[in-house]
């Protein structure tokens, strides 16, 4: 059996793929940030550190066939942290690949990428990016990394574009389109460790929405097949006061839009 690491193992979702994919059968080394990650369960193989430390990547890819990483800054943040999280300790963890001959890297992206589409328009996986903030923009510089690894020294690749997934039902109306259950998550990560020859791809990480932003008619390279729906919220989620603003309604990325927004009232006028 190969071996798989998960790094970000000490978030909501971390947690929920190492309970999840230990069922499954996976044999999976976890590790956390700064601070020491507590086993879920006996002989959990467990570690944290700094992934921008070349001797703590070393410590996570021993002996390691694929990589799910999640670490990373996960909301829009000032620009010198999301420089150290994403995009520093992303290349560290690529040439810690590089120099333990990892097979896979699967790399957490997400819908932020996208986020300056209007709510209307529904994406193909190739749809050009269009990020909300610096934390959308690192996304679209990992989905390249992760490109550039796979071309140049042959690292397979995997970017994950996740939508709202925290293992409970979706909680507001923009969530019914970017949701993803934990059944769906799961089935998610198992494909990205056990899909054949994938080379590189990007994989929308959403549930089979009714609403979905994305065309999952497409089909993916890792045979990912959503079976959960968040319409089955809808009523009572449509119910309810939409928290969002005008501006964050109108865009895919919602409340991430908002954040440092230039009215069109107050931008410069062209001559």
């Amino acid at each position: 059996m190969s071996k798989v690491a998960l790094s970000g193992a000490g978030g909501i979702v971390g947690s929920i793929l190492r309970k999840g994919l230990r069922e499954r059968g996976i044999d999976l080394r976890a590790a956390g940030g700064s601070r020491p990650l507590m086993p879920l369960f006996d002989g959990e193989d467990v570690m944290h550190g700094d992934l921008r430390d070349p001797a703590v990547v070393d410590r996570l890819l021993a002996g390691v066939d694929v990589l799910i990483h999640m670490a990373g800054t996960s909301v829009e943040k000032p620009l010198p942290e999301i420089i150290d999280n994403n995009l520093r300790a992303l290349v560290e963890v690529y040439e810690g690949a590089r120099r333990h001959k990892v097979r896979r890297v699967v790399f957490a992206s997400s819908n932020h990428a996208f986020g300056m589409y209007p709510v209307q328009e529904r994406l193909q996986l190739g749809s050009a990016y269009r990020p909300d903030g610096f934390y959308g923009l690192s996304k679209v510089w990992g989905e390249a990394l992760a490109r550039m690894y796979w071309d140049k020294h042959g690292i397979e690749g995997i970017s994950l574009r996740i939508g709202t997934t925290m293992g409970k039902p979706p909680k507001n109306a923009r969530q019914l389109s970017t949701w993803m259950g934990t059944e769906d998550l799961l089935q998610l990560v198992q494909r990205c460790i056990e899909a054949e020859s994938v080379g590189y791809a990007a994989v929308w990480g959403i549930s089979n929405n009714s609403r979905a932003y994305y065309d999952l008619s497409e089909g993916n390279v890792i045979g990912y097949e959503p079976t959960q729906n968040a319409e089955d919220w809808a009523a009572a989620l449509l119910a309810q006061p939409n928290p969002l603003d005008e501006v964050a309604r109108s865009f895919q990325g919602g409340a991430f839009v908002t954040q440092d927004y230039t009215p069109p009232t107050q931008r410069a006028r062209r001559a």
